[in-house]
């Protein structure tokens, strides 16, 4: 049986890759925040939602990095 730590543990890699370039970078959208992935140009998807303040917790005492900028590149 899983249990809530094993849910937010699969998204680990998120705040435990090298600090430099960050790859997973925290969106602030008005209200919303979301992990953006620079290297995909995408969001991070959630299996579970009721997972992403456990994980937004992690990220941001990892010190990765929180912005209202989109942190993408444009979109073809």
């Amino acid at each position: 049986m899983s249990t809530r730590t094993d849910e937010v543990e699969r998204y680990e890699h998120l705040w435990q890759e090298p600090a430099y370039p960050h790859r997973w970078v925290l969106w602030d959208t008005a209200g919303d925040v979301l992990v953006f992935d620079r290297e995909t140009n995408c969001l991070v998807d959630f299996d579970d939602e009721s997972v992403l303040p456990d994980v937004l917790g992690r990220m941001r005492a990892a010190g990765v990095p929180e912005s209202g900028d989109y942190p993408g590149r444009p979109c073809a």
